[in-house]
Protein backbone atom coordinates (compact mmCIF):
# COMPACT_ATOMS: atom_id res chain seq x y z
CA UNK A 1 0.00 0.00 0.00
CA UNK A 2 1.44 3.48 -0.84
CA UNK A 3 2.01 5.86 1.82
CA UNK A 4 1.05 9.45 2.07
CA UNK A 5 4.45 10.54 1.48
CA UNK A 6 4.07 8.57 -1.88
CA UNK A 7 0.82 9.40 -2.58
CA UNK A 8 1.53 13.33 -2.10
CA UNK A 9 4.19 12.48 -4.67
CA UNK A 10 2.04 10.91 -7.04
CA UNK A 11 -0.51 13.70 -7.22
CA UNK A 12 2.07 16.36 -7.35
CA UNK A 13 3.41 14.66 -10.80
CA UNK A 14 0.05 15.24 -12.43
CA UNK A 15 0.33 18.33 -12.17
CA UNK A 16 2.06 18.26 -15.27
CA UNK A 17 -0.54 16.80 -17.04
CA UNK A 18 -2.62 19.78 -17.82
CA UNK A 19 0.49 20.65 -20.07
CA UNK A 20 0.14 17.45 -22.16
CA UNK A 21 -4.01 16.95 -22.70
CA UNK A 22 -3.18 14.64 -25.58
CA UNK A 23 -2.80 12.05 -22.98
CA UNK A 24 -5.79 12.81 -21.43
CA UNK A 25 -7.51 9.90 -23.63
CA UNK A 26 -4.91 7.34 -22.45
CA UNK A 27 -5.04 8.73 -18.88
CA UNK A 28 -8.96 7.87 -18.96
CA UNK A 29 -8.46 4.50 -20.39
CA UNK A 30 -5.61 3.18 -18.35
CA UNK A 31 -8.04 3.66 -15.24
CA UNK A 32 -6.07 6.33 -13.95
CA UNK A 33 -8.73 9.03 -13.35
CA UNK A 34 -10.61 6.90 -11.46
CA UNK A 35 -7.66 6.49 -8.83
CA UNK A 36 -7.14 10.20 -8.53
CA UNK A 37 -11.09 10.59 -7.75
CA UNK A 38 -11.08 7.79 -5.41
CA UNK A 39 -8.54 10.07 -3.40
CA UNK A 40 -11.34 12.22 -2.71
CA UNK A 41 -12.40 9.58 0.09
CA UNK A 42 -9.28 10.01 1.13
CA UNK A 43 -8.59 10.10 5.32
CA UNK A 44 -5.78 12.20 5.30
CA UNK A 45 -7.46 16.01 3.73
CA UNK A 46 -4.43 17.16 2.39
CA UNK A 47 -4.15 14.74 0.35
CA UNK A 48 -8.02 15.33 -0.80
CA UNK A 49 -7.29 18.90 -1.19
CA UNK A 50 -3.90 18.42 -3.37
CA UNK A 51 -6.17 15.98 -5.55
CA UNK A 52 -9.36 18.50 -6.09
CA UNK A 53 -6.55 21.18 -6.86
CA UNK A 54 -4.91 18.34 -9.63
CA UNK A 55 -8.57 17.94 -10.99
CA UNK A 56 -9.13 21.60 -10.96
CA UNK A 57 -6.13 22.31 -13.28
CA UNK A 58 -7.26 19.50 -15.75
CA UNK A 59 -10.43 20.31 -15.93
CA UNK A 60 -9.89 24.56 -16.85
CA UNK A 61 -10.18 26.36 -19.81
CA UNK A 62 -7.22 27.65 -20.05
CA UNK A 63 -5.64 24.07 -20.98
CA UNK A 64 -5.21 24.03 -24.44
CA UNK A 65 -7.17 20.63 -25.16
CA UNK A 66 -9.50 19.70 -27.62
CA UNK A 67 -13.28 18.92 -27.07
CA UNK A 68 -12.88 15.13 -27.62
CA UNK A 69 -9.87 15.50 -25.26
CA UNK A 70 -11.61 17.43 -22.45
CA UNK A 71 -14.90 14.97 -22.87
CA UNK A 72 -12.53 11.78 -22.14
CA UNK A 73 -11.22 13.24 -19.28
CA UNK A 74 -14.38 14.78 -17.41
CA UNK A 75 -16.69 11.59 -18.83
CA UNK A 76 -14.37 9.63 -16.69
CA UNK A 77 -14.49 11.90 -13.77
CA UNK A 78 -18.27 11.59 -13.60
CA UNK A 79 -18.20 7.94 -13.99
CA UNK A 80 -15.81 7.70 -10.89
CA UNK A 81 -18.67 9.47 -8.93
CA UNK A 82 -16.90 12.90 -8.76
CA UNK A 83 -19.89 14.96 -8.39
CA UNK A 84 -21.07 12.91 -4.87
CA UNK A 85 -17.55 13.40 -3.52
CA UNK A 86 -17.22 16.98 -4.08
CA UNK A 87 -20.31 17.47 -1.86
CA UNK A 88 -19.21 15.00 0.72
CA UNK A 89 -15.89 16.83 0.40
CA UNK A 90 -17.49 20.32 1.13
CA UNK A 91 -18.97 19.46 3.90
CA UNK A 92 -16.05 17.60 5.80
CA UNK A 93 -14.06 20.49 5.43
CA UNK A 94 -13.83 22.93 7.86
CA UNK A 95 -13.39 27.00 5.91
CA UNK A 96 -11.66 28.03 9.53
CA UNK A 97 -9.12 26.11 8.74
CA UNK A 98 -6.78 28.34 6.03
CA UNK A 99 -5.82 24.88 4.26
CA UNK A 100 -9.43 23.62 3.90
CA UNK A 101 -10.60 27.22 2.69
CA UNK A 102 -8.46 26.23 -0.27
CA UNK A 103 -9.72 23.09 -1.05
CA UNK A 104 -13.69 24.80 -0.93
CA UNK A 105 -12.06 26.79 -3.05
CA UNK A 106 -10.96 24.44 -5.68
CA UNK A 107 -14.14 22.32 -5.66
CA UNK A 108 -16.02 25.71 -6.66
CA UNK A 109 -13.00 25.87 -9.38
CA UNK A 110 -13.97 22.03 -10.46
CA UNK A 111 -17.82 23.49 -10.89
CA UNK A 112 -17.36 26.24 -13.04
CA UNK A 113 -14.86 24.29 -15.17
CA UNK A 114 -17.48 21.39 -15.27
CA UNK A 115 -20.42 23.82 -16.16
CA UNK A 116 -19.72 24.33 -19.38
CA UNK A 117 -21.44 21.08 -20.44
CA UNK A 118 -25.07 21.53 -19.65
CA UNK A 119 -25.85 17.97 -19.27
CA UNK A 120 -23.42 18.25 -16.01
CA UNK A 121 -25.02 21.30 -15.14
CA UNK A 122 -28.23 20.03 -14.91
CA UNK A 123 -27.07 16.83 -13.32
CA UNK A 124 -25.59 18.55 -10.15
CA UNK A 125 -29.03 20.10 -9.83
CA UNK A 126 -30.58 16.84 -10.04
CA UNK A 127 -28.70 14.03 -8.44
CA UNK A 128 -26.53 16.04 -5.96
CA UNK A 129 -27.00 18.86 -3.47
CA UNK A 130 -24.24 21.03 -4.76
CA UNK A 131 -27.12 23.67 -5.49
CA UNK A 132 -28.24 23.43 -2.33
CA UNK A 133 -25.02 23.95 -0.51
CA UNK A 134 -24.11 27.29 -2.85
CA UNK A 135 -27.67 28.80 -1.77
CA UNK A 136 -26.80 28.03 2.19
CA UNK A 137 -23.38 29.21 1.76
CA UNK A 138 -24.22 32.73 0.38
CA UNK A 139 -25.89 33.12 3.89
CA UNK A 140 -23.36 32.39 5.84
CA UNK A 141 -22.25 35.96 7.57
CA UNK A 142 -19.26 36.79 7.75
CA UNK A 143 -17.46 40.23 8.64
CA UNK A 144 -16.53 41.05 4.79
CA UNK A 145 -17.49 39.03 1.58
CA UNK A 146 -14.64 36.24 2.00
CA UNK A 147 -13.60 34.87 -1.86
CA UNK A 148 -15.18 31.28 -0.76
CA UNK A 149 -18.37 33.29 -0.38
CA UNK A 150 -18.23 35.31 -3.53
CA UNK A 151 -17.24 32.35 -5.95
CA UNK A 152 -20.29 30.55 -4.61
CA UNK A 153 -23.08 33.21 -5.52
CA UNK A 154 -20.59 33.08 -8.78
CA UNK A 155 -21.09 29.42 -9.22
CA UNK A 156 -24.76 29.57 -8.43
CA UNK A 157 -25.33 31.80 -11.31
CA UNK A 158 -23.70 29.39 -13.88
CA UNK A 159 -25.68 26.99 -12.60
CA UNK A 160 -29.34 28.81 -12.57
CA UNK A 161 -28.56 30.14 -16.06
CA UNK A 162 -27.94 26.96 -17.60
CA UNK A 163 -30.37 24.79 -16.55
CA UNK A 164 -34.03 25.39 -15.94
CA UNK A 165 -33.78 21.99 -13.40
CA UNK A 166 -31.40 23.67 -11.49
CA UNK A 167 -33.68 27.15 -11.23
CA UNK A 168 -36.87 25.20 -10.74
CA UNK A 169 -35.36 23.36 -7.68
CA UNK A 170 -34.18 26.57 -5.92
CA UNK A 171 -37.62 28.30 -6.51
CA UNK A 172 -39.15 25.52 -4.84
CA UNK A 173 -36.73 25.79 -1.95
CA UNK A 174 -37.90 29.73 -1.44
CA UNK A 175 -34.39 30.56 -3.33
CA UNK A 176 -36.32 33.77 -4.61
CA UNK A 177 -37.05 35.15 -0.96
CA UNK A 178 -33.40 34.16 -0.03
CA UNK A 179 -32.13 36.34 -2.72
CA UNK A 180 -33.71 39.15 -2.11
CA UNK A 181 -33.30 38.95 1.29
CA UNK A 182 -29.41 38.75 0.76
CA UNK A 183 -29.88 41.66 -2.15
CA UNK A 184 -32.36 43.87 0.70
CA UNK A 185 -29.30 45.64 2.41
CA UNK A 186 -28.02 46.68 -0.80
CA UNK A 187 -31.36 49.03 -0.85
CA UNK A 188 -29.28 52.11 -0.47
CA UNK A 189 -25.89 50.76 0.47
CA UNK A 190 -23.13 50.56 -2.04
CA UNK A 191 -20.64 47.70 -1.98
CA UNK A 192 -16.68 48.92 -2.15
CA UNK A 193 -15.78 49.06 -5.48
CA UNK A 194 -13.42 46.37 -6.86
CA UNK A 195 -14.03 44.28 -3.90
CA UNK A 196 -15.48 40.98 -3.69
CA UNK A 197 -18.71 42.17 -1.60
CA UNK A 198 -19.07 43.94 -5.11
CA UNK A 199 -18.84 40.83 -7.03
CA UNK A 200 -20.48 39.19 -4.90
CA UNK A 201 -23.81 41.32 -5.14
CA UNK A 202 -23.90 41.04 -8.71
CA UNK A 203 -24.17 37.43 -9.00
CA UNK A 204 -27.26 37.66 -6.61
CA UNK A 205 -28.39 40.19 -9.06
CA UNK A 206 -27.61 37.52 -12.25
CA UNK A 207 -29.18 34.76 -10.10
CA UNK A 208 -32.47 36.33 -9.56
CA UNK A 209 -32.68 38.04 -12.65
CA UNK A 210 -32.45 34.22 -14.56
CA UNK A 211 -34.82 33.08 -11.84
CA UNK A 212 -37.73 35.32 -12.88
CA UNK A 213 -37.81 34.78 -16.47
CA UNK A 214 -39.65 31.41 -15.71
CA UNK A 215 -43.16 31.10 -14.39
CA UNK A 216 -42.63 29.91 -10.63
CA UNK A 217 -40.37 32.40 -10.67
CA UNK A 218 -42.51 35.13 -11.26
CA UNK A 219 -44.97 33.93 -8.95
CA UNK A 220 -42.63 33.65 -6.06
CA UNK A 221 -40.91 36.85 -6.87
CA UNK A 222 -43.74 38.42 -6.62
CA UNK A 223 -44.89 36.64 -3.37
CA UNK A 224 -41.88 38.39 -1.94
CA UNK A 225 -42.70 41.69 -2.87
CA UNK A 226 -39.70 41.72 -5.22
CA UNK A 227 -41.19 44.61 -7.09
CA UNK A 228 -41.23 47.06 -4.28
CA UNK A 229 -38.10 46.30 -3.18
CA UNK A 230 -36.98 46.80 -6.72
CA UNK A 231 -38.66 50.11 -6.54
CA UNK A 232 -37.04 50.83 -3.53
CA UNK A 233 -33.67 50.27 -4.99
CA UNK A 234 -34.47 52.61 -8.13
CA UNK A 235 -35.68 55.49 -5.63
CA UNK A 236 -32.86 55.44 -3.22
CA UNK A 237 -30.00 52.89 -4.45
CA UNK A 238 -26.78 53.34 -6.58
CA UNK A 239 -25.50 50.44 -7.34
CA UNK A 240 -28.44 48.54 -7.37
CA UNK A 241 -30.79 50.86 -9.28
CA UNK A 242 -29.58 49.96 -13.03
CA UNK A 243 -29.63 46.06 -11.61
CA UNK A 244 -33.35 46.65 -10.29
CA UNK A 245 -34.35 48.20 -13.65
CA UNK A 246 -32.97 44.63 -15.15
CA UNK A 247 -34.97 42.85 -13.08
CA UNK A 248 -37.94 44.33 -13.35
CA UNK A 249 -37.44 44.24 -16.84
CA UNK A 250 -36.97 40.00 -16.77
CA UNK A 251 -40.02 39.71 -14.12
CA UNK A 252 -42.45 41.61 -16.28
CA UNK A 253 -41.37 40.08 -19.74
CA UNK A 254 -42.46 37.28 -21.64
CA UNK A 255 -45.96 35.43 -21.72
CA UNK A 256 -46.27 34.90 -17.91
CA UNK A 257 -45.34 38.70 -17.14
CA UNK A 258 -49.03 39.90 -16.61
CA UNK A 259 -49.40 39.59 -12.88
CA UNK A 260 -45.79 41.52 -12.27
CA UNK A 261 -47.08 44.22 -14.75
CA UNK A 262 -50.28 44.88 -12.39
CA UNK A 263 -48.37 44.57 -9.75
CA UNK A 264 -46.13 47.70 -10.17
CA UNK A 265 -49.14 49.84 -10.56
CA UNK A 266 -50.72 48.40 -7.96
CA UNK A 267 -47.08 49.73 -6.12
CA UNK A 268 -47.44 52.85 -7.60
CA UNK A 269 -44.69 52.38 -9.50
CA UNK A 270 -45.90 54.06 -12.89
CA UNK A 271 -44.10 57.72 -11.66
CA UNK A 272 -40.95 56.12 -11.01
CA UNK A 273 -40.72 54.46 -14.18
CA UNK A 274 -41.29 56.82 -16.63
CA UNK A 275 -39.58 59.47 -14.68
CA UNK A 276 -36.36 57.79 -15.15
CA UNK A 277 -37.53 57.40 -18.76
CA UNK A 278 -37.42 60.90 -18.85
CA UNK A 279 -33.87 61.67 -17.91
CA UNK A 280 -31.55 61.13 -19.74
CA UNK A 281 -30.44 57.65 -19.16
CA UNK A 282 -27.31 55.13 -20.34
CA UNK A 283 -28.41 52.89 -23.18
CA UNK A 284 -29.15 50.04 -21.18
CA UNK A 285 -31.39 51.64 -18.82
CA UNK A 286 -33.19 53.19 -21.85
CA UNK A 287 -33.29 49.94 -23.22
CA UNK A 288 -34.69 48.06 -19.82
CA UNK A 289 -36.94 50.98 -19.52
CA UNK A 290 -38.70 50.34 -23.14
CA UNK A 291 -38.88 46.85 -22.10
CA UNK A 292 -41.00 47.19 -19.63
CA UNK A 293 -43.33 49.67 -21.18
CA UNK A 294 -43.72 47.57 -24.07
CA UNK A 295 -44.50 44.53 -21.50
CA UNK A 296 -47.07 46.27 -19.78
CA UNK A 297 -48.45 47.03 -23.10
CA UNK A 298 -48.78 43.39 -23.93
CA UNK A 299 -49.99 41.83 -20.83
CA UNK A 300 -52.30 44.93 -19.45
CA UNK A 301 -56.23 43.79 -20.02
CA UNK A 302 -57.65 46.13 -22.29
CA UNK A 303 -60.31 48.40 -21.20
CA UNK A 304 -59.53 47.73 -17.25
CA UNK A 305 -57.97 50.26 -14.97
CA UNK A 306 -54.41 49.18 -14.58
CA UNK A 307 -54.11 49.56 -18.30
CA UNK A 308 -55.88 53.29 -18.22
CA UNK A 309 -53.79 54.04 -15.97
CA UNK A 310 -50.54 53.16 -18.12
CA UNK A 311 -52.37 55.13 -21.54
CA UNK A 312 -52.60 57.72 -19.48
CA UNK A 313 -49.17 58.10 -18.92
CA UNK A 314 -48.09 58.01 -22.35
CA UNK A 315 -50.02 60.82 -22.98
CA UNK A 316 -50.17 63.37 -20.38
CA UNK A 317 -48.04 66.99 -20.72
CA UNK A 318 -49.14 67.05 -24.30
CA UNK A 319 -47.57 63.70 -25.21
CA UNK A 320 -44.14 64.17 -24.08
CA UNK A 321 -43.21 60.21 -23.68
CA UNK A 322 -43.91 59.53 -27.17
CA UNK A 323 -42.15 62.83 -28.36
CA UNK A 324 -39.15 61.24 -26.16
CA UNK A 325 -39.77 57.89 -27.81
CA UNK A 326 -39.23 59.60 -31.32
CA UNK A 327 -36.28 60.87 -30.25
CA UNK A 328 -34.67 57.75 -29.36
CA UNK A 329 -36.29 55.68 -31.90
CA UNK A 330 -34.19 58.75 -34.16
CA UNK A 331 -31.09 58.20 -32.91
CA UNK A 332 -31.29 54.25 -33.03
CA UNK A 333 -32.14 54.33 -36.79
CA UNK A 334 -29.65 56.24 -37.14
CA UNK A 335 -26.82 53.36 -36.01
CA UNK A 336 -28.99 50.59 -37.56
CA UNK A 337 -29.07 52.51 -41.22
CA UNK A 338 -24.88 53.07 -40.96
CA UNK A 339 -24.53 49.05 -40.34
CA UNK A 340 -26.87 48.37 -43.26
CA UNK A 341 -25.23 50.39 -45.51
CA UNK A 342 -21.95 48.33 -44.82
CA UNK A 343 -23.66 45.21 -44.81
CA UNK A 344 -25.43 46.15 -48.29
CA UNK A 345 -22.08 46.76 -49.80
CA UNK A 346 -20.53 43.50 -48.44
CA UNK A 347 -23.33 41.21 -50.05
CA UNK A 348 -22.63 42.78 -53.27
CA UNK A 349 -19.24 41.68 -53.16
CA UNK A 350 -20.47 38.38 -51.72
CA UNK A 351 -21.20 35.14 -53.44
CA UNK A 352 -24.42 33.42 -52.46
CA UNK A 353 -22.41 30.71 -50.48
CA UNK A 354 -20.41 33.80 -48.52
CA UNK A 355 -24.10 35.08 -47.89
CA UNK A 356 -25.50 32.49 -46.51
CA UNK A 357 -22.35 31.71 -44.15
CA UNK A 358 -22.56 35.46 -42.79
CA UNK A 359 -26.11 35.83 -42.24
CA UNK A 360 -25.99 35.38 -38.62
CA UNK A 361 -23.06 37.63 -38.15
CA UNK A 362 -24.87 40.09 -40.27
CA UNK A 363 -27.75 39.88 -37.89
CA UNK A 364 -25.54 39.96 -34.95
CA UNK A 365 -24.25 43.10 -36.21
CA UNK A 366 -27.72 44.70 -36.78
CA UNK A 367 -28.69 43.60 -33.54
CA UNK A 368 -25.55 45.25 -31.98
CA UNK A 369 -26.62 48.54 -33.90
CA UNK A 370 -29.74 48.60 -32.29
CA UNK A 371 -32.38 46.36 -34.23
CA UNK A 372 -34.08 44.62 -31.28
CA UNK A 373 -34.47 48.17 -29.45
CA UNK A 374 -35.76 49.95 -32.57
CA UNK A 375 -38.35 47.55 -33.05
CA UNK A 376 -39.25 47.63 -29.20
CA UNK A 377 -40.03 51.18 -29.11
CA UNK A 378 -41.86 50.57 -32.56
CA UNK A 379 -44.16 48.19 -30.70
CA UNK A 380 -44.57 50.73 -28.65
CA UNK A 381 -45.56 53.26 -30.99
CA UNK A 382 -47.86 50.64 -32.67
CA UNK A 383 -50.18 50.19 -29.36
CA UNK A 384 -50.45 53.71 -28.89
CA UNK A 385 -51.72 54.63 -31.96
CA UNK A 386 -53.83 51.71 -32.04
CA UNK A 387 -55.15 52.77 -28.63
CA UNK A 388 -55.71 56.45 -28.70
CA UNK A 389 -56.72 58.93 -31.41
CA UNK A 390 -54.29 61.87 -29.67
CA UNK A 391 -51.16 59.64 -29.77
CA UNK A 392 -52.01 58.53 -33.32
CA UNK A 393 -52.19 62.51 -34.35
CA UNK A 394 -49.40 63.25 -32.21
CA UNK A 395 -46.76 60.27 -33.85
CA UNK A 396 -47.75 61.21 -37.25
CA UNK A 397 -47.04 64.70 -36.54
CA UNK A 398 -43.78 63.67 -34.81
CA UNK A 399 -42.56 61.38 -37.55
CA UNK A 400 -43.30 63.72 -40.44
CA UNK A 401 -40.98 66.08 -39.08
CA UNK A 402 -38.18 63.71 -40.64
CA UNK A 403 -40.33 62.51 -43.86
CA UNK A 404 -41.30 59.27 -42.09
CA UNK A 405 -44.51 57.81 -41.93
CA UNK A 406 -46.19 54.72 -39.85
CA UNK A 407 -45.13 52.66 -42.75
CA UNK A 408 -41.90 52.82 -41.32
CA UNK A 409 -42.53 52.21 -37.96
CA UNK A 410 -44.10 48.76 -39.76
CA UNK A 411 -41.32 47.97 -41.83
CA UNK A 412 -39.22 48.14 -38.48
CA UNK A 413 -41.14 45.29 -36.55
CA UNK A 414 -41.28 43.32 -39.70
CA UNK A 415 -37.17 43.36 -39.30
CA UNK A 416 -36.86 44.98 -43.07
CA UNK A 417 -35.98 48.57 -41.75
CA UNK A 418 -34.88 50.22 -43.47
CA UNK A 419 -32.52 48.89 -46.62
CA UNK A 420 -32.36 44.55 -45.96
CA UNK A 421 -35.56 42.83 -47.05
CA UNK A 422 -33.71 39.55 -47.25
CA UNK A 423 -35.44 37.20 -45.17
CA UNK A 424 -32.21 35.65 -43.71
CA UNK A 425 -31.61 39.46 -41.83
CA UNK A 426 -35.12 39.71 -41.22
Amino acid sequence: MSSEADLDADIKALSTLSEHPDLYEEFAKMGCVGSLVSLLSHGNTDIVIDAIEIINELTDEDVEAEQEQWDSLVDALLEADLLNLLYENILRLNEDIESDRAGIYHVLGVLENLSSRPSIVSRMGKDTQLLIWLLSRIQKPEPSVSQNKQYSAEVLGILLQSSPTNRTKLISTDGIDTLLQLLSPYRKRDPEKGTEEEEYVENLFDSLTCCVDDREGKTKFLEAEGIELCFIMLKEGKMSRPRALRLLDHALGGPDGGRCCERLIEAAGLKSTFSLFMKKQDNEATEHLLGIFSSMLRSLPANEAPRIRLLAKFVEKNYQVPERLIQIRRDYASKVVQVDKEIKAERASSSAEEREERADEWLSRRLDAGLFVLQTIDVILAWLVAEDDGARKKIRSLLADRDETLNDVKAALQGSFPLLRERSLS
